[in-house]
């Protein structure tokens, strides 16, 4: 077997590290904007670098992995999907919802394989909740908070393709609630401040963001999401229920300080960012990609999933800005 994978960045070489660990993903090609870039990282993990992104469609593979920068996601998961490859893309599949749609219509009338990249269903934390909630160890339901908070904010670059914070980041959370609770978003109100670094307000963005939403069985959720956390990288889900109530990411590295007496102890050495959180759940969500294309396992994160978390920040986005209550069946789905 033979895996193409396209863009050797951040989240791509640490993606073709994960590959390369496998002997069940059989060999490698690699490719980037920057073929020296990806020359380098196949020299390090043993692999094959091709000229150009074109070689990756011509040279023969038997799957296709896109980490690229998002602007090019949606073309080259057509176009391995049109060439009856699987695909694993990192979210989103699109730069906007509309795209998106389209994408995910094409993927489906063709009987195409699409995974995305939803790392957060592969970590233990989550996981176990999610069995709890479905158990009924908790109980009823009735309130849910998440966090997803950055240690520092990316460059003005990056903020400026990257679809803002609800489409970009809280859509992770979004995708836990979903996934967790096994209900529906059916209603959000959402609110964003720019008052931190210039570069938020120069490119359109927020820093700092808050939602309420409604499930569909009446679950109240609160979701709220910065860039801007200075005491590290922090990611957590509360679950409370009528029996008993759950948190997923409290642990010695959770970059927070009690102020009771008899509290526990401020975390000596705090997340640094997310492929340091989540490193296990990463390395799992390529193992299934292997799985999946190998035809031994189901597909965890299939294109109709990644949609439905995006059109809950898409109505996030649309609530913050025209400052009103928005129910999910506004927007356009499939």
């Amino acid at each position: 077997m033979r895996i193409g994978l396209i863009g050797t960045g951040r989240i791509g070489s640490f993606h073709a590290a994960a590959l390369a660990r496998r002997p069940d993903a059989g060999s490698l090609l690699l490719a980037d904007a920057d073929p020296a870039r990806a020359a380098r990282l196949a020299d390090r993990l043993g692999a094959t670098a091709a000229p150009s992104v074109e070689q990756v469609f011509t040279w023969g593979v038997d799957a296709v992995v896109v980490a690229c920068a998002t602007e090019g996601h949606a073309e080259l998961v057509v176009r391995a999907v049109r060439g009856g490859l699987p695909v694993f893309c990192e979210k989103p599949v699109a730069p906007d919802l509309a795209r998106s749609l389209a994408v995910v219509r094409e993927v489906t009338a063709l009987g195409g394989v699409l995974q995305t990249g939803f790392m957060r269903r592969f970590d233990a934390g989550y996981r176990t909740a999610r069995d709890l909630v479905r158990s009924g160890a908790l109980g009823r339901l009735h309130t849910v908070r998440t966090t997803t908070a950055d240690a520092e904010p990316p460059d003005a670059a990056y903020l400026a393709t990257s679809g803002g914070l609800y489409r970009d980041c809280l859509v992770h959370d979004f995708d836990m609630v979903r996934w967790v609770t096994g209900r529906e978003v059916t209603e959000v109100y959402a609110a964003g401040c720019d008052a931190g670094p210039a570069r938020f307000r120069e490119t359109g963005d927020i820093d700092t963001a808050a939602a309420v939403l409604t499930l569909d069985d009446g679950t109240l959720v609160t979701a709220t999401g910065t860039r801007c956390n200075g005491a590290g990288y922090d990611v957590r889900m509360e679950l409370a229920g009528e029996r008993d109530q759950v948190s997923v990411g409290l642990d010695d590295r959770t970059p927070i300080t009690s102020t009771e007496p008899h509290g526990p102890p401020a975390a000596s050495k705090p997340w640094t960012g997310f492929l340091e959180r989540f490193a296990p759940a990463y390395e799992e969500e390529l193992a299934a990609f292997v799985r999946l294309i190998r035809g031994e396992g189901p597909n965890p994160c299939d294109g109709r999933e990644a949609l439905a978390a995006l059109r809950v920040a898409e109505a996030c986005e649309v609530s913050r800005r025209e400052r009103r209550r928005v129910r999910l069946e506004e927007l356009p789905d499939l």
